[in-house]
């Protein structure tokens, strides 16, 4: 007779297989994390970032020229590595193909990251990035959600700030055109709009292309009164060349 046991829940599931021995997927260390402390130092170094938009700048230099000309709606961007290898081939497998293993060595190298561990313990909310209905159903999970919870579970709300829509793709859009197109992809429970006002707020993602969603996101948020935004994020994308 078949069994009718529930399944074990992803969160479930990410918690277990992450205390599983294995090799680290770089240098092939035993045993090991998926990627060893060696490995991290090399590929994840700390490196001078605009406080605008993690940009990589100038050691001393505390915004790029954009986020100067043009501020961001966020008080501080942290960013925990460049998005290159090995990191994105790690990202696409936690994010796009469940693959358990990585969600804990993933939210420990975000919050290792300079600032951001004193950004965590400062605010008062940790918000994940939402993905919208149609997203979340597909993929089953939240890739931001599981890293917030990872770093802050008793500060993370899951329920707060929601994605009202999917959209189009942003690619070979300019800033202020992926802004536009991001107007309105966003909103506050509005049942619960106040425990956003007078807030400091923790945003959290796994990679940062633009930034469009996360300065929608954060404008957003500081229309519904939040006092301080921090974005915190795994990968940045190198600028354009």
């Amino acid at each position: 007779m078949l069994s009718h046991r529930p399944l074990r829940p992803f969160t479930s599931l990410l918690a277990g297989l992450a205390r599983l021995p294995s090799q680290c997927e770089v240098c092939r260390a035993w045993p090991s994390q998926p990627v060893c402390d060696p490995c991290v130092a090399r590929f994840a170094p700390p490196t001078a970032r605009c406080g605008g938009c993690a940009l990589p700048v100038p050691e001393g230099v505390a915004r790029c020229g954009d986020c100067v000309l043009h501020p961001p709606p966020l008080d501080a961007c942290l960013a925990a590595c460049t998005y290159a290898w090995p990191w994105p081939d790690a990202i696409a497998r936690f994010k796009f193909r469940g693959d358990a293993g990585w969600a804990t060595p993933l939210a420990t190298l975000l919050r290792s990251a300079p600032w951001v561990e004193p950004a965590l313990e400062q605010c008062d909310i940790v918000l994940p990035m939402p993905l919208a209905p149609e997203r979340l159903r597909e993929r089953g999970f939240n890739q931001s959600l599981e890293l917030a919870r990872r770093m802050a579970p008793a500060k993370t709300d899951a329920r707060l700030l929601l994605r009202t829509r999917e959209t189009p793709a942003q690619s070979g859009l300019a800033r202020a055109e992926r802004l536009r197109n991001l107007r309105g992809a966003f909103a506050v429970e509005p049942l619960r709009a106040d425990k956003v006002r007078g807030k400091r707020i923790v945003l959290v993602d796994d990679v940062m292309t633009s930034g469009a969603s996360l300065f929608a996101a954060a404008e957003t948020l500081r229309l519904a009164g939040a006092e301080h935004i921090t974005a915190v994020v795994l990968a940045r994308t190198d600028p354009p060349r």
